[in-house]
């Protein structure tokens, strides 16, 4: 029983006292005065009635009522009804109001006193009970009373209410007297009645039905619960979710649950309360322990800042103090949201638990959503009553926290039964069997507080149950069952909510409230009501005395409870199982686990061994490795298994592989079950010496985790209660029970739980004897445990050498470094031990250092387990002081085992592999043992298919060239298999350490992560038996390689010299006159150029001076003396001495000058008088590398240009690269130029009008017109220019050049157009300026900008160029400037008129491409001939970066399943691919531009990368030379040898340029040739493999070609000449292209078949990202013998494998099947093409027969010449157009052709450039093209095309002779024949079977003119006669024949 009332409270407006202007309330009376002993009286009521603040208001307001909720220091609840009403203050006190206000207010008091002010008073009931209607109604009670002045006392009514007693649940057993039956009492009637009520009548007895009246006429009756576990909450849940919402609750549901913060905000307080009411309601069966406030008042809002979680409620007065709040969720009663913070994560449920929930609560709420969208709704479909609702919303998270905690009592270990229960949960267990372990919300839940009370409430198995109990247990089945059906699951949710409803409301029919309310005449009026009275204290407390005289008599209240055993329901392991989720081990993995057992325990070595690889595999899954420990336990005898080294090396590689997977927590209880496999299986290494599995599985963290033993301590201790019950319950009668249970099968054994709770309904009938006895057995049990707890923790944290303790990684042991080192099978500890040198005087410390971490864990874990499961003191100290005694006595066995185990024979290792190496290369470390480990790539780790090839052991070798690890898979199934990965030293970026566990020994190992930029990547870690000060060398050696201090520290230079590190001082040179050149050149380069004219009288030229002691007396008389001083005239022959004539001679075929002769750019002739009508010459002024260190010695430049002028210009621009010519169009003459970019000061002066006054003409000036000069020379040079003005000056430059190539031009123009408009197209920046020709017609003055615009119109520039937007991505251009270029119609954006003849305007005759960033400023004059195109560059730091990324992408260093990781992702963000395309775009412009007739000068950057790309790009384009092997070459030589791009700086080959990183420049400008290839691959001689040849030996420094950055740093190094002449070492190629030579005589390795270049033609390329290809130089791999471009390996390997297959058995039958692997065989030495192939045989064959092999070269030719003459056929396709045939070349084409239409409004141009379709066109009148070469050959014909060509057919009746193409397709057996050779459509078909006879024909009439008679034939169809004719005799014998043998194939 319980009282209804603890205390009655009224509370008023304190006058007296105000703090800071603020009101106080406080306590006027409270009764009773005394406290009652069980609940104290609660502080701060005061506050709590008026949570806004005690204030004074003008007008009276309504009453009003609300529950507050204070929790006491015992966390027990005190529910405060307050009641509150206002009193109007009469003068005396407002006088004292007003008087405390005196200071603030300015009028005088008196004018206050009109107006009437009013004070709060609230009466509070407060209660231990929530029953808020019964409070509500008796306060009103009151309130009525003393309102309406009714005759009752109010003492009578308030001493009624404080004792009046109530059962808590489920009714009394006992009559209860009454409370109010005083003398003193007059309303006598009353009290009888409320006797006659209080009597409860026989039937009402057990009921929780209670009427209570207070004496004022008034009754009502109050229905306690009849289960009080269960919450009571109203209709307070459901109108929480009308509030907020579903979502929003659940967030709130799941912050309350991971204790989160939350705080309701409403304007209402009653509001607060049942929210707060609710969110309770939801959460049970867990309670809520935290802070609970449902209504705070405004003066404790610092509460809010606590960090521990709470549940608060707030009025919405306040929100703007929460808004600070950085960690609270915030839910907003009145607007319905709730705020999450974004620091706050709340972890929602598992789905799809969640989604079910959604559903359910849907269902319940709003059930019309379901059949909303049905055309016939059911009727009534309206939700419940709002208390029905709310109780199926709660039955709802009923059901849901079965679900989540169904099978929780099998996860409870009982640890104590006697004296009363102890009670643990696993869980580790729990979510491993549920597989959740990842499941963040469950976590947090099972961490929880309310979940820890739940165990605590829940665990014992002897109680009182209830709803939910009954749910988890019974019901489990069903809710599985039904989860996926929501009618089910609703059926199910509404059976409980009637249960809870019928729980709360056990009587909902009776509803008896009598209570009167204040009449309306008293709460309308407001004359002066009297105020509440005083009440008289001694009344009330007498009739409190009385009651409690009253309850002391009667005789105690004994509730009996119902106690029983808490079922458990069915065990998880059967749910989670036919559910399917865990059993992902398939029957033949658990096969294989099974057999490997089996044939390592009947010493089947070889067989076991073979399966290792497969069970190591399957034991990643958890069935496997249960089924591992299963088998592992038959083959254990009496607790122990002796094993021999091998099989105990199997099984504990067996067991880490196990371990391994195993998480801290162990959720799946492995290594719970190998626990005691450990310490049972053992081999024998000495007299009496046993080693053990344990100190060999060391290396886990799940061993160091105090939970983990924690479980298996008390998993282990229920064991054994339980066996000491099952022992004294059974006695003797029941000994063989067990066999009964066993045996039978029907009755099930007897869990703990059921055990305890048996006992537990024992206990109180035993004997004190009989109890004390038990409870001392049980606590032995536990101590005895621990004891055998303290030895295993021993075993395993325990190192078998206890020496190292510092020497291991540290691990979790809390405060302790852990010494596990799990690794020690056989003779491993002995190498490694032996490598730690150990002083005896150091080792006790060290030791006891070990020991010391190791008990001190212990003594921990014993602390802990021990206080938990009531070990006495006495036991536990005796624990402490034996703990380290255990531990010391394992060191010593340890010690022993150590010992012993050093001796053991060492483990057989596979033998280590030599490498073969290069000529000239030189080991530098020799192998040292390592592991290869796969890295992100999946072809040779098996998972695509084929064996898994990673990882490798083998050994990695350090020479002065590569780095190489050669080495077998550990698969014992491809163990034969040899592989190998290599790359060159010079070409590693990126050295990396890592650790890396191994799968078949489970110990971390040290290693490195090498990455190259030849796209590898080795991952190695070093074998134990690699000291770490080994590795350590082997990572300096390599650095020292890697980044000498000098370039001739690289390989290039070292080859074949003794492979020393030390950089030894050259020796002397024997070329003497090198030596000569390269000295003077550097001496002379310091000098001034002042003295370079010669004079008349015999002296030695100042600059060529000769100081070498190689002097000649002779040198004077050899000098030929020159007798012009004219500069120009002073030709290379003239000046030099002949000493250094063949030098020279070097240096001009160095110079590539035959490349400029065989353009027509000036020769160098011995004569003096040089043709002056040559428009360009070969200028000698940087022959000593004074005027540009980076150019080459001779330059081109134009005839008229002195070279003083040179010294000038070329202080203007960047590294003083000033602008020469270096390619020449052999049809247009428009020449390209190269410069770098200009020098900050001379952008301005460069393009200042040339005609602006100037006083004194300055430096500056003189130089911009100098170089204005430069630029007017080199126009004036083109023949288009020179032709269409008569004089070369400025003024009579006119446009009348049109008619020059008028034709070509017209057409060309608008291309123009449409390439800009993508190079340059983008809406930001285009600047509008330069639109030229847009002022009509008549201006023949070309004006390069519209009339003059303002420097403002440039801030916002638009118009026709753009330029290449720097952020990576082409964004898409603007379409209206595009229009424009394009030639369409456009208004101007900047106002000027509409030019329909924008077409014909004039275009310039210099194009300066130049970066954008540096012509800012910068005015273009309107009488210039040239302009600027401004594009952004990439610079060099971009393409670094993308490379970067781009290897990641490409050899990725570990496996992601991450989306965001795939290849192709990294590749887009890698931004390489934009990078091609942007060069590729600017190439293909320029190229277009010089076709036109416009010459460009490329002035990027420093003039060494991208200017260098671009050029190179444009002339391999437009110029069939550079596509041979010569031409290539000349042109690598040309412009990036000799015109210096920096590779030693961009390659970071030596130790100087380390910092500035790999930028592949080079790279880029291979793989733009790449993707130009593929497009066109009958335009190039050379074949995809020497790019990708090229590209890595430009990064591997083997050969010199690549090294140095400029011509002048070769010869200073004396390395630019000796290539040739070096013929000491015939092995060693110094030079790539030599090697190439040589190599390319021998084998047609380089060699493109397709090769068929049509004269002149000008490649254009797409450029779109999506039309180019990744390069396969980036992804392919050869793991059989390394990358595949260092031949003499090859060769050497050929040679090697041939001896070892002689010396194989022969015996044996050989398979001829080979299976080829992608990743590990070379598919082009593997499956050779057909030709290639064809060739080898030859030469085979001519070897065998003893002939004298042809090169492969002239067979080649012969080949080609005679299948051109065979096949002269009308089409006279190549022999490589045959070849096509047999080709599939959809995507190739030779040429974008540019399809034009003619109409009548004008011409509409489509350009192969913007649509793929295009690819199939119609050629350019006028020029030939092989377009149509590749459309026939397009993969969407299936047809065959056995023989082809034209024939003219007469038509049927009187129709003419036609010529026609036929097709001859043996494969269909039929003859096609199409209107041309392009048409796709067959015009007609001649079925062969139908063909009766071919026979020769006479002409008809019509017959085509010239053609003889024998050309005609005749073909006889069943049909009908077909008359046909060939062009000449032969082909038409041809045809029949063919059609003849057709027939007789048929």
């Amino acid at each position: 029983m319980a009282r209804l009332a603890n205390y009655f409270v009224v509370v008023g407006y304190d006058l007296d006292n105000r703090v800071e202007g603020e009101g106080q309330g406080r306590i006027l009376q409270r009764f009773p005065e005394k406290d009652w002993e069980d609940s104290p009286f609660p502080q701060g009521i005061e506050l709590f009635c008026q949570p806004s603040g005690w204030q004074l208001v003008p007008e009276r307001q309504a009453a009003s009522f609300f529950v507050a909720v204070l929790t006491d220091i015992n966390s027990e609840r005190h529910y405060c009804a307050c009641f509150t009403f206002w009193e109007g203050l009469d003068s005396p006190q407002l006088k004292k109001v007003d008087a405390g206000d005196a200071d603030e207010a300015d009028e005088e008091p008196a004018v206050v006193q009109h107006s009437k002010l009013f004070a709060p008073k609230s009466l509070v009931v407060v209660s231990r009970l929530d029953y808020t209607e019964a409070f509500r109604n008796c306060l009103g009670l009151i309130y009525t009373v003393h309102v309406d002045g009714l005759s009752t006392p109010l003492e009578t009514v308030i001493g009624n209410l404080l004792t009046c007693v109530i059962p808590v649940a489920g009714g009394s057993q006992i009559d209860e007297s009454p409370v109010c039956s005083l003398d003193k009492v007059p309303q006598s009637p009353a009290c009888d009645w409320l006797l006659a009520c209080l009597q409860p009548g026989p039937e009402e007895r057990e009921d929780s039905l209670r009427t209570i009246t207070l004496g004022a006429g008034d009754r009502q009756v109050i229905q306690t619960p009849i289960n009080d576990a269960l919450p009571v909450s109203g209709s307070s849940v459901a109108q929480l979710f009308r509030q907020l919402g579903i979502v929003n609750v659940l967030y709130l549901f799941c912050a309350a649950l991971t204790e989160h913060k939350i705080l309701f905000l409403s304007s209402s307080y009653q509001r607060l309360t049942d929210a707060c009411r609710g969110l309770l309601a939801i959460m049970f069966p867990l309670k809520y322990s935290f802070t609970y406030v449902p209504i705070l008042p405004g003066k404790l809002l610092e509460v809010l800042s606590t960090p521990t979680p709470f549940i608060i409620g707030v009025n919405s007065f306040f929100r703007s103090e929460t808004q600070e709040l950085l960690d609270v969720i915030i839910a907003d009663l009145d607007g319905g949201t709730v705020t999450i913070p974004e620091c706050v994560h709340i972890s929602l449920l598992p789905e799809p638990l969640l989604q079910q929930t959604q559903t359910a609560l849907s269902m319940v709420l709003d059930p019309e959503l379901e059949f909303s969208d049905q055309a016939f709704p059911p009727q009534s479909m309206n939700p419940s009553a709002l208390k029905i609702q709310d109780k199926e919303i709660r039955a709802v998270f009923l059901w849901l926290f079965a679900r989540l905690f169904q099978g929780y009592r099998w996860c409870l270990h009982i640890i104590r039964i006697h004296p009363e229960p102890v009670i643990r949960f696993h869980k580790a267990a729990f979510l491993g069997q549920r597989s959740l372990t990842e499941d963040d919300f469950l976590m947090k839940v099972l961490d929880g507080m309310a979940f820890a009370g739940f165990v605590s409430e829940r665990g014992p198995p002897y109680r009182a149950t209830d709803l939910f109990d009954d749910l988890v247990a019974n019901q489990v089945e069903r809710i599985r069952q039904e989860e996926a059906c929501p009618h089910k699951v609703m059926n199910h949710v509404k059976e409980l909510a009637e249960q809870l409803f019928k729980n709360e409301n056990p009587y909902p029919a009776v509803a008896m409230h009598k209570v009167q309310r204040p009449s309306e005449t008293s709460q309308s009026t407001d004359q002066s009501r009297t105020p509440f009275p005083v009440l008289d204290d001694v009344a009330v407390q007498l009739f409190i005395d009385h009651a409690v005289a009253k309850l002391k008599s009667s005789p105690p209240v004994v509730k009996a409870e119902l106690k029983s055993m808490v079922p458990s329901g069915p065990p998880l392991g059967d749910i989670v199982d036919r559910n399917g989720n865990v059993m992902a081990n398939s029957a033949r993995r658990l096969e294989v686990v099974r057999n490997c057992i089996t044939y390592i325990f009947d010493n089947k070595m070889l067989e076991a061994k073979k399966l290792m690889p497969a069970v190591l595999r399957a034991l990643k899954g958890r069935t496997a490795r249960v089924c591992l420990t299963q088998e592992l336990n038959q083959h254990v005898l009496q607790n122990r298994a002796v094993l021999d080294d091998q099989q105990f090396d199997y099984i504990v590689r067996m067991m880490n592989c196990t371990l391994q997977d195993c998480s801290h927590m162990d959720e799946h209880g492995i290594a719970a079950t190998l626990l005691p496999l450990v310490t049972a299986f053992c081999r024998k290494l000495g007299a009496g010496i046993t080693q053990f599995a344990y100190s060999c599985v060391q290396e886990h963290m799940v061993w160091t985790t105090m939970q983990f033993w924690e479980a298996m301590f008390y998993s282990d201790v229920q064991n054994h209660i339980k066996a000491l019950y099952m022992e004294t319950d059974d006695g003797n009668q029941q000994s063989n029970s067990q066999d009964q249970q066993d045996g039978s099968g029907n009755r099930r054994e007897i869990s703990a739980l059921e055990l305890a709770a048996e006992q537990n309904r024992l206990w109180p009938t035993l004997s004190k004897e009989m109890q004390t006895e038990r409870v001392q057995k049980e606590e032995s049990t536990v101590f005895s445990q621990a004891i055998h707890y303290a030895n295993r923790m021993s075993y395993l944290l325990l190192p078998l050498d206890t020496s190292k303790n510092r020497l291991l990684r540290s691990s979790g042991l809390g405060d302790v470094e852990s010494v596990s080192n799990s690794y020690v099978t056989n003779s491993i500890a002995g190498s490694m031990a032996e490598s730690y040198d150990t002083e005896s005087g150091f080792e006790d410390a060290e030791s006891s250092d070990v020991a010391n971490s190791v008990v001190r864990f212990i003594n921990r874990f014993v602390d802990k387990v021990c206080n938990e499961s009531g070990v006495t003191n006495e036991h536990l100290k005796a624990l402490h002081t034996m703990i380290p005694d255990i531990v010391q006595m394992h060191i010593e066995t340890l010690d022993a085992v150590h010992r012993e185990s050093k001796r053991l024979p060492p483990i057989q290792k596979p033998k280590l592999l030599r490498p073969t190496l290069l000529p000239g290369e030189e080991l530098v470390m020799d192998g040292m043992r390592v592991h290869l480990i796969p890295d992100g790539r999946d072809e040779a780790t098996g998972q695509m298919g084929g064996p898994p090839l990673l990882p490798a052991e083998g050994a990695i070798f350090l020479t002065t060239y590569r780095l190489i690890f050669k080495g077998t898979p550990s698969d014992a199934l491809v163990g034969e298999q040899i592989v190998t990965r290599s790359f060159p030293i010079a070409s590693l970026t990126k050295e990396k350490r890592i650790s890396v566990t191994l799968t078949m020994d489970q110990f971390v190992q040290e290693g490195l992560q090498l990455r190259s930029c030849t796209f590898q990547l080795m991952k190695i870690a070093f074998d134990e038996e690699v000291a770490s000060d080994l590795a350590e060398s082997f990572r300096k050696h390599l650095h020292k390689l890697r980044f000498p201090q000098h370039v001739q520290g690289t390989f290039a230079f070292t080859v074949g010299q003794t492979g020393k590190l030390v950089l030894e001082p050259k020796t002397k040179d024997k070329n003497q006159s090198l030596k000569t050149l390269s000295k003077n050149l550097v001496k002379n380069a310091k000098r001034t150029i002042s003295r370079q004219y010669v004079g008349r009288k015999k002296e030695v030229p100042a600059t060529w001076e000769n100081r070498s002691n190689f002097q000649s007396e002779l040198d004077e008389d050899e000098i030929s003396v020159s007798e012009e001083v004219d500069q120009s005239a002073l030709t290379l022959s003239s000046t030099i001495r002949s000493s250094d004539r063949q030098t020279m001679s070097n240096v001009v075929e160095r110079a590539c000058c035959r490349d400029y002769q065989r353009l027509g750019l000036g020769t160098l002739s011995n004569s003096l008088t040089r043709s002056k009508n040559e428009p360009f010459r070969i200028s000698t002024a940087n022959r000593m590398y004074t005027v540009c260190r980076s150019y080459p010695g001779l330059l081109i430049i134009p005839q008229n240009i002195p070279d003083s002028t040179i010294h000038r210009i070329c202080r203007c621009y960047r590294q003083n690269r000033f602008p020469v010519v270096c390619w020449r169009h052999s049809r247009t003459k428009a020449v390209l130029l190269r410069s770098a970019g200009l020098h900050a000061k001379g952008v301005v002066s460069f393009f200042k009008s040339p005609n602006a006054p100037t006083a004194v003409p300055s430096q500056a000036d003189s130089t911009s017109l100098e170089q204005e000069k430069y630029l007017q020379a080199i126009i004036s040079s083109m023949p288009s220019y020179s032709e269409s003005t008569g004089r070369n000056t400025l003024s009579g430059f006119t446009s009348t050049h049109m008619n020059t190539s008028e034709s070509s031009d017209k057409l060309r123009q608008p291309k123009i157009g449409d390439l800009m408009k993508q190079v340059l197209g983008n809406k930001e920046d285009v600047p509008g300026t330069f639109s030229r020709g847009a002022l009509g017609q008549k201006a023949k003055v070309i004006s390069l900008s519209q009339p003059k615009v303002s420097g403002k119109a440039r801030n916002s520039p638009r118009g026709k160029w753009g330029s290449i937007r720097g952020s990576g991505r082409l964004s898409a251009y603007n379409p209206d400037i595009g229009t424009r270029l394009a030639g369409k119609e456009s208004p101007q954006p900047n106002g000027g008129p509409n030019d329909p003849l924008f077409l014909r305007q004039q275009k310039a005759y210099l194009y300066i491409i130049g970066d954008k960033a540096q012509l800012k400023g910068g005015k273009q004059d309107s009488f210039q001939q040239w302009e600027v195109i401004p594009i952004e560059v990439c610079d060099v730091r971009q393409v670094k970066n993308s490379f970067k990324k781009l290897m990641k992408a490409c050899v990725p260093s570990s496996q992601t399943t991450e989306p965001n990781m795939s290849f192709l992702r990294l590749l887009e963000d890698s931004e390489w691919m934009t990078l091609l395309h942007r060069v590729l775009q600017v190439s293909v412009l320029v190229v277009e531009l010089l076709d036109t007739g416009s010459s460009v000068m490329v002035s990027l950057e420093d003039g060494w990368d991208v200017t260098t790309q671009v050029v190179s790009l444009v002339q391999l384009l437009s110029d069939p030379y550079y596509r041979t092997f010569d031409g290539f070459r000349l042109l690598v030589e040309k412009e990036w040898l000799s015109f210096g791009h920096r590779f030693s700086h961009r390659g970071a080959q030596t130790l100087g340029s380390q910092s500035s990183g790999f930028t592949p420049v080079f790279l880029q400008f291979l793989d733009c040739v790449h993707q130009i290839h593929l497009q066109f691959p009958m335009e190039f001689e050379f074949s995809q493999y020497y790019l990708k040849f090229l590209a890595y030996h430009y990064m591997s420094n083997r050969f010199r070609t690549f090294l140095l950055d400029s011509d002048y740093d070769r010869i200073e190094l004396g390395v630019l000449y000796e290539e040739k002449s070096d013929r000491r070492n015939p092995q060693v190629c110094k030079s790539v292209w030599d090697y190439i030579d040589r190599l390319n005589k021998k084998a047609p390795v380089f060699y493109n078949y397709m090769y068929s270049p049509e004269d002149e033609e000008v490649l254009r390329p797409y450029t779109f990202i999506s039309n180019l290809k990744v390069w396969d130089f980036y992804l392919e791999e050869t793991l059989s013998d390394g990358p595949p471009y260092d031949w003499e390996l090859r060769s050497r390997q050929e040679s090697l494998a041939e001896e070892t297959a002689e010396k194989a058995d022969t015996g044996a039958p050989k398979s001829q099947r080979h299976i080829v692997w992608p990743c590990y065989d070379n598919l082009s030495k593997v499956m050779p093409d057909a030709i290639t192939k064809l060739l080898q045989d030859l030469q085979n064959l001519e070897a065998e027969l003893g002939q004298t092999s042809e090169k492969w070269k002239d067979t080649w030719d012969k080949i080609k010449t005679t299948q051109r003459t065979e096949t002269k056929l009308e089409s006279k396709p190549s022999f490589s157009s045959s070849l096509l045939m047999s080709s599939n070349l959809s995507h190739q084409r030779r040429s974008q052709g540019v399809c034009l239409q003619d109409s009548r409004v004008g011409s509409s141009i489509k350009l192969g450039l913007d649509c793929e379709a295009s690819a199939t066109s119609t050629p350019v009148a006028g020029r030939p093209s092989t377009s149509t070469l590749y459309s026939q050959f397009q993969s969407t014909e299936s047809e065959n095309r056995s023989f082809e060509g034209i024939l003219y057919k007469r038509g049927a009746l009187l129709k003419p002779w036609k010529p026609r193409w036929f097709v001859l397709d043996k494969t269909k057996h039929e003859l096609r024949y199409y209107d041309s050779r392009q048409d796709k459509d067959c015009k007609g078909v001649i079925e062969l079977s139908d063909v009766e006879s071919v026979t020769v024909g006479t002409p008809t009439m019509g017959a085509p003119k010239n053609v003889e008679e024998k050309a005609f034939f005749d073909l006889k169809t069943s049909k009908r006669m077909y008359n046909l004719c060939a062009q000449e005799s032969s082909n038409a014998q041809l045809w029949m024949d063919s059609i003849q043998s057709s027939l007789s194939d048929a």
